[in-house]
């Protein structure tokens, strides 16, 4: 496969990782992310999407290959390497006994942020989520929307360099989407960088600068939209402006290798 030429910094530097459970989960995975990019990880279930998140993110070890997050070895020096990573899982896990403005608050503490400081961000990310009128109330009654809200800001309330997000769409409705992918583009904007999976293929064709494509463990097709549109021959000829949706072209890309296996 051919690989997008990386010109500026790297934020996130994998190579050969692999990990095996009862089967190769991450199947000798090298990947590349520059600084200040929105990269998108597609793939069917089970292609080892989230495995690859959660070894980035530290919470699992790999049995092999390195990963360098901005420019730290994250297996070398798993401390330093989270202080500047974010990680939000599909699943937000966050304390219900306490009030969104005390979750930052302790979160804050656990990175040692100074506590003017903290509240400062805590207040700039609890209206920037919309989160402002209930961020005295506890968490224990919110709906899925809202704890994904509250999770994303502790995430970012350290100002983290990388953001690691695992399906962070999903149960949201439309303005809770909307308000969380807003707050995601601008922190790219302000030259952040987040890794993001999705099933939300639409997501990932608007919000990516470049989308990775992996099945099996493998990354089989990366770039963006256009790029992968080339490599799966969705493109029929140059005046064809809109030839192939995300959806033609993973399907296209992840039946090739499929029906090698």
């Amino acid at each position: 496969m051919q690989h997008t030429t990386i010109t500026a910094p790297l934020a996130l530097e994998i190579r050969g990782l692999i990990k095996r459970f009862d089967r190769p989960a991450v199947d000798g995975l090298d990947l590349c992310v520059r600084s200040g990019e929105f990269y998108a990880l597609v793939g069917p279930n089970g292609a080892g999407k989230t495995t690859t998140l959660r070894m980035i993110a530290g919470l699992l070890r790999p049995d092999a290959g390195t990963i360098h997050v901005g420019g730290i070895d994250a297996l070398a020096d798993p401390v330093a390497a989270k202080r500047i990573v974010a990680w939000i899982s599909d699943e937000p896990m966050i304390y219900d006994k306490l009030t969104p403005r005390e979750y930052l608050e302790f979160v804050a503490g656990l990175w040692s942020v100074e506590p003017s400081l903290a509240a400062a961000r805590a207040g700039e990310l609890l209206d920037w989520l919309g989160l402002e009128p209930h961020a005295d109330e506890r968490c224990e009654g919110f709906s899925k929307g809202m704890r994904q809200k509250v999770a994303l800001a502790g995430a970012l309330v350290h100002e983290p360099r990388v953001i690691i997000l695992d399906e962070p769409l999903t149960g949201l409705d439309a303005g809770s989407a909307r308000q969380v992918k807003t707050v995601l583009r601008e922190r790219t904007q302000a030259g952040g960088t987040i890794v993001m999976t999705t099933h939300i293929l639409e997501v990932a064709e608007r919000m990516a600068d470049r989308i990775g494509i992996i099945a099996h463990g493998h990354l089989i097709a990366e770039g963006t939209l256009d790029e992968l549109r080339a490599q799966a021959g969705t493109r029929v000829d140059a005046q064809a402006r809109d030839a192939g949706s995300l959806e033609d072209t993973f399907l296209a890309l992840v039946a090739e290798p499929a029906q090698a296996a």
